[in-house]
């Protein structure tokens, strides 16, 4: 009884780190998915030891389940989360209808190609809307990607990226304008955003000195060469 009920007192992250393979906390770990879609927290770990319990027992597989993790693995890019997920998911589960829509939106984030996205998640709104948070995250990734490649985005690029128009734009822009260090520029006929800088967008502030070679050590270099 003392043993039952301490380990009442366990976390599911507990259990994931005591035991991964046990098939007893399942349940526990069902719970915990859909505790994390609605408290909108992550947890890859216990989500991984989730599928791999369902690759013992394919019998309590819940695809419901198995689609709300790859939801949220979808929500956590650029991470590869979702291919790690994807892994342990028999194939002739990921050819259900949902699942390969699930697939077919991550290689359009993986590729940047976010009209294309947008386009095939209104079309799946019912697939996705079960897990709040996710239109947030997936502009945030956007965003992330944006930031690694302009210095300045063109307004329409932004737009299409994050897939907001409009005044809803606007108060996003403001917003972004002034948490976020953004700066907006009237650019031609529509507006520019300037991004913050960073080593990615600015590559003369990424200044490692383990990149360079002293000369003195060129110069011992030469004499070793002939």
């Amino acid at each position: 009884m003392a043993t039952e009920q301490a380990a009442e007192n366990y976390t599911v992250e507990d259990l994931v780190a005591l035991n991964p393979y046990n098939p007893d906390i399942l349940n526990d770990l069902e719970k915990f998915v859909n505790e994390q879609v609605s408290s909108q927290t992550y947890n890859l770990d216990a989500n991984l030891s989730l599928l791999r319990l369902y690759q013992f027992e394919p019998e309590r597989m819940s695809i419901q389940i198995v689609a709300r993790i790859l939801i949220k693995a979808l929500m956590a890019m650029p991470a590869p989360d979702f291919s790690l997920c994807l892994f342990l998911i028999p194939e002739h589960v990921q050819m259900e209808e949902q699942f390969k829509t699930l697939i077919v939106l991550s290689h359009y984030l993986e590729t940047a190609r976010f009209r294309q996205f947008w386009d095939e998640a209104a079309k799946n709104r019912h697939i996705l809307e079960v897990v709040p948070g996710f239109e947030q995250a997936i502009q945030t990734y956007a965003i992330h990607l944006l930031s690694l490649t302009y210095q300045k985005v063109p307004r329409p690029v932004l737009a299409e990226a994050i897939n907001i128009e409009g005044l809803a734009l606007d108060k996003f822009l403001e917003y972004h304008a002034t948490n976020s260090g953004w700066v907006i520029e009237k650019g031609g006929q529509s507006q520019v955003i300037v991004l913050p800088r960073n080593e990615f967008n600015h590559p003369e502030i990424k200044k490692n000195t383990a990149d360079t070679v002293p000369f003195e050590h060129v110069t011992r270099i030469f004499p070793v060469l002939s």
